[in-house]
């Protein structure tokens, strides 16, 4: 009898090591990565809580099958702790723009993410858009839309995504996937909020771009049940912010901005870029053809872009890339694509990436956040992003990378 209760326990105990207790039981290769730096990295690592800063950082090893394993590590992984994700945003309204439009697409023959999209207003502040010099037509579609909040993070692309989906179905999806951590309540930089923010444009798709052929039509819409309830440690940020021409000295209240924790934005990535690794019933509703316009849009350097077009002056290779790259601070190295979203807003930088080097057998996943503002004041638009906050991202981007190489 004892020896049978001896055998339970040591089963039980080998039980816990095989789930999370295990993977806090390794070392943490992240950890010891960082506790190496002496130079680049050492002025925010010295600091890390007034920089806010948060990583995550997953291994990726195939098997001889070619199956993708994952194991993440964390440094100061908080993810009730608020930060702003800003653009990091978009690539959750691009793919779930997608799955709505594919679930529309089963019922109306014709209808694709080529199909012209014009967008009507309905409400105070709302804009319509009926050309797009951008696209291939002249005409707006919401395969355009998707390229350009993910190629440069467009704003405005992400507006009609938002209005498209509605925040109703976006958030309602976003937990439906497992994001819990995470919330969409406006759109960007276009000061959305209440009651604006719960109201939603009239959409139409045609099949031609005289727009005359209807094939679908949405009329506004508004959501009046209650948004997402997070449960985060302080949602207020800074010792104060601008307002107008005034400066109003408190913390500037997030508590109905846009949320997304930084495991909840690299297991999005991750469903996007490894469907077959996420649960049937939290993965995206897509088919080939989006994943691929999603994949494509995520790792295409702007200038290699035909529609839209951009201008290598103003939007060079790694534009959008800020690890390894640094948002345009240098080229990634040779042989490296970088699938992400970065996001940048009130002095705060984020990056989700997952980065392949195929002759190097290299891959993993990487994400960060952190929060450069020296003064405490938001809204001032002084920020170190270019003086701490990028180099960090490129430097961090290339530590992990050249890690990756020599393992």
């Amino acid at each position: 009898m004892r020896r049978a209760w001896i055998r339970l326990l040591l089963s039980g105990a080998l039980a816990l090591l095989a789930g999370p207790v295990a993977a806090q039981l390794l070392p943490n290769p992240l950890r010891q990565l960082l506790r190496h730096d002496t130079t680049g990295l050492g002025r925010v690592l010295a600091h890390p809580g007034p920089y806010h800063l948060q990583l995550l950082y997953t291994r990726i090893r195939r098997d001889a099958a070619g199956t993708p394993h994952f194991r993440s590590y964390g440094y100061r992984l908080r993810p009730r702790e608020y930060f702003y994700p800003a653009s990091a945003v978009k690539l959750a309204a691009a793919a779930l723009a997608l799955q709505k439009l594919r679930a529309l697409t089963e019922k109306i023959p014709g209808l694709m993410p080529e199909s012209v999209m014009l967008t009507d207003s309905a409400f105070a502040g709302q804009t319509p858009v009926r050309r797009d010099t951008s696209s291939a037509s002249g005409r707006p579609t919401l395969a355009n839309y998707v390229r350009k909040a993910l190629l440069v993070s467009d704003n405005d692309a992400f507006n009609r995504l938002y209005e498209f989906v509605g925040p109703e179905e976006l958030n309602r999806e976003l937990q439906r996937l497992g994001l819990r951590h995470s919330r969409l309540l406006h759109r960007l930089a276009v000061g959305d909020q209440e009651p604006a923010s719960r109201h939603t444009n009239p959409v139409a798709f045609y099949a031609d771009t005289t727009a005359t052929q209807l094939l679908y039509q949405q009329p506004a819409g508004y959501y009046a049940g209650p948004w997402p309830r997070l449960t985060l440690r302080d949602e207020s940020i800074g010792r104060a912010y601008v307002k107008g021409t005034e400066v109003v000295n408190k913390p500037m209240d997030f508590g109905q901005r846009n949320t997304f924790s930084l495991p909840d934005l690299q297991r999005l990535l991750r469903a996007v870029l490894f469907p077959e690794t996420v649960p049937p019933a939290e993965r995206l509703r897509l088919q080939p053809d989006d994943y691929a316009l999603l994949r494509a849009a995520l790792s295409q350097p702007p200038g290699e872009s035909i529609h839209p077009r951009y201008d290598r002056a103003h939007f060079p290779d790694t534009y959008a890339k800020f690890l390894l790259g640094g948002g345009g601070l240098a080229p990634l190295p040779p042989g490296v694509r970088a699938f992400n979203k970065i996001g940048q807003a009130y002095g705060f930088l984020i990056d989700n990436a997952y980065v392949e080097d195929r002759a190097n057998g290299v891959e993993f996943l990487l994400s960060a956040v952190l929060y450069v503002n020296a003064d405490g004041v938001l809204n001032d638009d002084k920020y170190e992003y270019d003086a701490i906050g990028l180099p960090f991202l490129r430097d961090l981007g290339r530590r992990v990378y050249e890690a990756e190489r020599r393992r």
